[in-house]
């Protein structure tokens, strides 16, 4: 037993003993069987059920803000456990901020429950979640919006997105494209839009160039000024683009989509099928980090890893009526 659970990384193996183990089993030249070793880790999952049955996801509720409103979203709690149920766990979401929780506060719940697996869903500027202590979890995030502690991350894959969205347009015959968003979602993609359309850009001619514009407030009813600014400067015939407001900013400005203006959502879901858009594939981001947090937990990893890993999920384009058919 000692021997088994030396070669498995698992706790309580005196130092001195697992590197005996690790240096016997180099000259045996022994290998390790990936067959049994996923046989034993689901006879051993289940013998520890009521220990590690669920997944913490933690979601910030910070409503000053002001990025709690439907335009921006959330890597579904569904999803999430569609994946997990798949390895015997359930998923429970806690809302940091909500009913007086604090960081502190849950790493005492998670602790008392018997949580070892978590799901970070930073929701704010302020990333209160950034303050819990996760060396004794096993983790995963969504997103770069958390740089520090910095631990295995699932992101979709928005340099990629933009360009994918922009090249669709200019088959339809757009030429001006504009791309509008603000700080906090161009931070949360590592710069991915921004970077996107500046690549893109790079093989225009410099009279269809639109510059991007990044809407000065979080909280998106306050965006009209400088949205109707950039327009008239700048007159982009497509724009990609938040579905809430701007579709509003556009009939205010008397402009028809997609007659007038082709209009692409930046972040489209199965509830928008009235534009086109860019699938982030969310889906696939909540497998990949819950395929993250239960590897964490079969190898017995806890803590802030020393080299981080990246999962980037390509984005899929979603035509629609607000943009020309080619």
């Amino acid at each position: 037993m000692t021997v088994s659970r030396a070669l498995r990384n698992a706790p309580r193996v005196a130092e001195g003993t697992r590197q005996r183990v690790l240096e016997a089993a180099k000259q045996l030249r022994y290998d390790v069987d990936p067959q049994l070793s996923r046989m034993m880790a689901m006879v051993r999952g289940r013998k520890r059920v009521r220990v590690r049955s669920v997944l913490g996801v933690i979601r910030e509720f910070v409503p000053a803000d002001g990025l709690l409103n439907r335009s921006y979203q959330y890597v579904p709690l569904e999803f999430i456990r569609q994946r997990a149920r798949g390895f015997g766990y359930d998923a429970d979401e806690f809302w940091l901020g909500r009913d007086g929780l604090s960081p502190e506060r849950l790493q005492t719940v998670l602790r008392a429950r018997g949580i070892e697996g978590v799901l970070v869903s930073p929701q704010s500027a302020q990333i209160p979640c950034s303050r819990i202590d996760y060396s004794e979890f096993a983790s995963a995030t969504f997103g770069y919006v958390m740089r520090e502690p910095a631990l295995h991350m699932c992101a979709g894959n928005m340099f990629l997105g933009v360009q994918l969205a922009a090249g669709e347009l200019m088959r339809r015959g757009y030429k001006r494209i504009g791309l509008a968003i603000n700080r906090w979602v161009d931070d949360r993609s590592q710069n991915g839009y921004s970077g996107g359309l500046f690549h893109f850009q790079q093989g225009l001619p410099v009279e269809q160039r639109v510059p991007l514009l990044m809407l000065p407030h979080n909280n998106l009813g306050r965006g009209f000024g400088a949205f109707s600014e950039w327009m008239r400067m700048h007159r982009p015939d497509a724009l990609i683009s938040f579905d809430t407001f701007v579709p509003k900013w556009l009939k205010r400005m008397s402009l028809d989509v997609p007659d007038d203006i082709g209009f692409v959502v930046h972040d489209w879901t199965s509830e928008m099928r009235g534009w086109a858009g860019i699938y982030q594939r969310r889906d696939h981001l909540a497998a990949s980090a819950v395929d993250m947090v239960v590897a964490q937990l079969t190898q017995n990893e806890r803590g802030v890893p020393a080299v981080p890993r990246q999962i980037m999920i390509p984005p899929e384009w979603v035509d629609g009526p607000s943009v020309r058919f080619q």
